[in-house]
């Protein structure tokens, strides 16, 4: 069953079945028809998110076990709502304690004798599987290792010791006995032997390609499915696997075709797989075309001339993300480079012996730089389409643009990715699971750090070198989505946006007024008596325009999170404590400095006429164009949250039922008008957005209508709707009072 609407709910420990199913009323009354909730199965002790999966044959307890999931099945069927689930395929938890995790620590204690060695992507020609948690190089901590009957321990880790290997005393001469090597933690980002989920060293990609492997961790999901438990899903991260197509195929077999989103994240111009058996995406490309709609293009010159100016740098954005990708190749990823150049090798015959590995790691690093797009779909034995092909070609011939000395060797890796040669399986497929790591982590987890000139472009999926969505693409996108993509999702904020819809909303402003941003943060500047470098600074001021008010017990683990992120005076595995404390004592001094929180304040409220209508225009534009929109939770309020885990606080579902109950006229009680508004409509009325037709509008406005029934007309600059070709026949608008036009025909 097609959902009219989602609401996703994220399950923690402290908000778990039974919270859950105490706000089920509310999001009937609302007007949902399906909870989305993150994932349920038992995952790693005290996981925030679910998608640390440790046993996929169970409900997790810490979420209140099977028979909280009962209560909260009870209270969705007595609301007549139905459940999507969010599973996922691609990786299994292998964190502390291990034992949590039965399979691999089947593996650790038997390796590959253990029945689960099939189920990861382990390198068995490394001969042990690597397991970096050592605080130092094992000669500095063996003291701190114990050795007990049937396992060892290292503070909070708990190993297993594999049969008759146990040598009282020596723990080096056990250590030689088992089936893992015990290495420093910091050695996970050169060495690996086995896939990760990006650069998380405790989470280990499944084979799902398997058949058994698939059975085996779906069969609880499918049981669910089976009974009515849940009614559809969303996959994880499906181009981690090996073949999403082949998996969405077995999925959509087993399910009996049900509602599936996947998780794919589509760069400027890809569209989703034609072949694939879902309804669509999660609406990372939805969300990226809404926000363009309210960027201005006439800001692009004056805020890239800003932030040159400012930063003294003036690279474009491809070079940034170039370089950014370079660096990840380097020192976060070194070691699936370093697989992929052992797997090129393997398929090469006598006529290729003058290629040496100096130079196919030069050339591979290169191509994965060049490679625009999370990756292309070719089958271990070549098997790929037209597409595929022109996206390796491509990457090929920019990587040998900017790398001619490695030509030959760029060209034959680019022939090894399309199976071209005997033996390539391997590499064909590993190299399209490494393209996704450096695009994500290179370009989402680094890049849109580094470069600002416009925050509100730095989304997941975004191209912050594209300014704004013309009504002409926005009224051809939608079209296409509606024509073959109807059950698609389409949201504005999601667990891991980079920043709420409604901080989106209000730093787009600044494309409108970008002379007005520019003398504000020099003068800005100018009242601290300290000073950072300028690239953080300018990052700082829009994260606090864009989600101000921001108290400084917020402020402060964002802007630590960002510089860790953004990877140049800091990170993550080497953070530099003279630099994030020389950060930490500037919030401090921004936030307590009276005259300069009076100047923010005074331009946020000079922002306010416009971020009213942009917030409610692109929430009614969200909610009625083709697709199936998702409320993320508690965004039918404003939200100004930033990443996670700012944007996973408890939500107040109090304030919520009494807004409902109650309007008292603020933004907030508008925005859940809106969405109240337009989500039984949906319900009650599916088949009125069965089309989609653009209607023509004055400038700086964009009107469309759905099923010849319902009219959607919103601002896109300033705060009031101008003139749109209404249709004939008799109308009624839906939301009296406010900035947005919802027109919809007498039933």
């Amino acid at each position: 069953m097609q959902p009219s609407s989602t609401y996703r709910l994220q399950l923690t420990p402290a908000f778990g079945f039974r919270e859950a199913a105490s706000v089920v009323p509310y999001l009937a009354e609302l007007g949902v028809s399906h909870v989305y909730c993150s994932p349920w199965l038992m995952s790693a002790p005290g996981s925030q998110h679910g998608y640390d999966v440790v046993d996929h044959s169970r409900v997790d307890d810490e979420l209140g076990g099977p028979s909280g999931l009962a209560e909260l099945l009870s209270a969705c069927r007595e609301h007549d709502l139905r459940i999507v689930l969010d599973i996922v395929p691609n990786h299994m938890s292998i964190a502390s304690p291990v034992r949590c995790n039965p399979a691999w620590w089947s593996v650790l204690r038997d390796g590959e004798d253990s029945p689960y060695a099939r189920w990861f992507d382990v390198d068995w020609s490394k001969g042990k599987v690597l397991v970096p948690v050592l605080g130092g190089p094992l000669s500095d901590v063996l003291g701190d290792i114990a050795l007990h009957e049937q396992t060892l321990s290292y503070f909070e880790h708990e190993l297993p010791l594999a049969d008759g290997s146990l040598v009282p005393g020596d723990v080096v001469a056990t250590l030689a006995g088992q089936h893992y090597r015990l290495a420093d933690w910091h050695t996970a980002a050169e060495e690996s032997t086995q896939r990760r989920f990006f650069d998380v060293s405790t989470l280990a990609g499944l084979r799902v390609e398997d058949p058994a492997v698939f059975d085996a961790t779906h069969a609880l999901i499918l049981a669910q499915v089976g009974d009515g438990t849940v009614d559809g899903l969303r996959v994880d991260h499906p181009d981690g696997l090996a073949d999403p197509q082949g998996y969405l195929a077995r999925l959509a077999d087993a399910t009996g075709d049900a509602w599936v989103v996947a998780e794919k994240i589509l760069e400027a111009g890809e569209h989703l797989p034609a072949a694939w058996r879902c309804a669509g995406t999660t609406g990372y490309d939805a969300l990226n075309l809404i926000t363009g709609l309210f960027v201005d293009p006439a800001g692009e010159q004056p805020l890239t001339s800003l932030w040159q100016s400012l930063t003294d740098d003036h690279r474009g954005y491809e070079q940034v993300v170039a370089d950014a990708k370079r660096q990840i190749e380097d020192e976060v990823l070194a070691a699936e480079v370093d697989r992929l150049v052992d797997l090129a090798k393997v398929p090469l015959d006598a006529a290729w012996q003058d290629v040496t590995r100096r130079g196919l790691r030069e050339a591979l690093v290169e191509l994965l730089v060049a490679f625009g797009v999370y990756r292309a779909y070719v089958l271990a034995d070549g098997t790929h389409d037209e597409l595929a092909a022109e996206q390796v070609r491509r990457a090929v011939a920019r990587a040998q643009e900017q790398l001619p000395r490695r030509t030959r060797e760029i060209g034959l890796l680019g022939r090894l990715a399309l199976g071209e040669f005997d033996g390539a399986q391997e590499f064909v497929v590993r190299f399209q699971q490494t393209c996704g790591p450096v695009m994500a982590k290179g370009v989402e987890d680094t890049t849109f750090y580094r470069y600002a000139p416009l925050l509100a472009l730095n989304e997941v999926g975004g191209d912050p070198s594209t300014w704004g969505t013309p009504v002409e693409r926005w009224h051809a996108e939608c079209a296409r989505l509606q024509r073959d993509w109807p059950g698609t999702m389409t949201t504005l904020s999601t667990h891991d946006t980079k920043r709420s819809e409604d901080v989106r909303a209000r730093l787009t402003l600044l494309s409108q007024r970008p002379r007005e941003w520019g003398a504000c943060v020099t003068e800005w500047a100018a009242l601290l008596p300290h000073r950072l470098d300028a690239a953080t600074e300018q990052f700082v001021w829009q994260t606090l325009v864009g989600a101000w008010p921001l108290p400084v017990e917020r402020a402060l683990p964002y802007v630590l999170k960002a510089i860790r992120e953004a990877k140049t005076h800091t990170s993550w595995t080497a953070p530099n404590a003279d630099y994030e404390a020389q950060v930490e004592d500037y919030m401090r001094g921004l936030l307590s400095h009276d005259r300069l929180v009076e100047e923010l304040e005074m331009f946020v409220a000079s922002l306010a006429p416009a971020w009213v209508s942009t917030v409610l225009a692109q929430k009614l534009v969200q909610l009625t164009m083709p697709g199936v929109p998702d409320t993320y939770q508690g965004c039918e309020l404003v939200d100004l949250s930033l990443v996670d885990p700012d944007n996973r606080r408890p939500v107040d579902y109090d304030l919520r039922r009494s807004l409902l109950a109650v309007p008292d006229g603020s933004l907030d009680a508008e925005k859940q008008r809106l969405v109240q508004t337009v989500l039984r409509l949906r319900r009650e009325r599916p088949e009125w957005f069965g089309s989609y037709t653009p209607l023509d509008a004055a400038p700086g406005s964009l009107a469309f209508c759905r099923g010849n029934q319902v009219v959607t007309a919103v601002p896109l600059r300033g705060d009031a709707v101008g003139s749109f070709a209404l249709p004939e026949g008799d109308w009624i608008d839906a939301l009296p009072d406010l900035p947005v036009r919802l027109l919809v025909r007498p039933s």
